[in-house]
């Protein structure tokens, strides 16, 4: 691949890794019409998720380190016997959101055959995902309740916002960031705070992920045309500086709107998609 067409997926999977309308989906899409396919495509959307976890590493630094703090506090809580404070809560909920869904991804990665792999990643199923949890975005934003906060965050309500990563790791088009502030949104959490918790306990999933994804470029031959280690670090740097841009501009607008834009732009793209997608050829 060309150096432009790698910062072109790099800006994209940053811009819209923290956004709730699907960065995989348009880095699929992206990487299709480059003829970025299989195994380099995964792994070039993989790493860049190192990029994208850095921007929101440093743009929520006070929470992250509160949180880092908070685990050192649960380690020592069952000798302390003290009562968890603020940090060591917001630690043990970014915890108890994550197991579902690494072992979802992990058994998707390992035992979903490649044929089915291929399927769930067709334009068609992108297009579907846009749509239809685009409609429940909407749904979770307009219903009534939506002033809780982190300090009403219980470990439940974790749980659960936590599991729904694991129906975006399987199916492009949903949105991790999207499906997990439709949970926070449902159960009632105002709209800055469920994007913030929807990023904080996105941290493993995306570190995970990007970790992957590194490991598998540098496993990869030096072929013609192969995409290198270098290429995906290249993509990481891009994502961050995007990725950070990104996440400034979506905190800016929840404090004074709702999701409706991202909503109507996810219902715009599936379309989009459904009513291109012989023409151009991405199936």
């Amino acid at each position: 691949m060309s150096l432009l067409q790698l910062i072109i997926i790099a800006t994209l999977q940053g811009f819209t890794e923290w956004l709730p309308i699907s960065s995989s989906a348009h880095v699929l899409l992206a990487s299709g019409y480059f003829g970025l396919e299989g195994r380099d495509e995964l792994l070039i959307n993989a790493v860049s998720n190192l990029g994208t976890l850095a921007a929101m590493l440093l743009y929520f630094r006070k929470d992250v380190a509160r949180a880092v703090m908070g685990g050192f506090e649960l380690v020592a809580a069952p000798v302390s016997r003290k009562p968890l404070s603020p940090g060591a809560r917001l630690a043990l909920c970014i915890l108890v959101a994550t197991p579902v869904a690494l072992a979802v991804a992990a058994v998707y990665e390992k035992f979903l055959p490649p044929e089915m792999q291929a399927m769930l990643r067709s334009a068609y199923t992108v297009a579907g995902a846009t749509i239809v949890f685009g409609a429940l975005l909407w749904w979770a934003d307009a219903k009534g309740g939506r002033e809780r906060t982190e300090a009403d965050m219980t470990l439940g309500h974790a749980f659960l916002i936590g599991a729904t990563q694991a129906i975006a790791a399987i199916i492009p088009g949903t949105s991790r960031s999207g499906i997990t502030m439709t949970a926070a949104r449902a159960f009632g959490y105002a709209r800055p705070e469920a994007a913030r918790f929807s990023m904080l306990i996105g941290a493993p999933i995306l570190a995970a992920a990007g970790l992957y994804g590194a490991l598998g470029l540098m496993d990869t031959p030096a072929t013609a045309g192969a995409v290198t280690f270098q290429d995906g670090m290249i993509v990481a740097g891009v994502a961050f500086l995007t990725g950070l841009a990104s996440i400034a501009a979506l905190m800016a607008i929840l404090r004074r709107i709702s999701f409706l834009p991202f909503v109507l732009y996810r219902f715009a793209l599936g379309i989009a998609l459904l009513l291109t997608t012989p023409m151009v050829g991405l199936l």
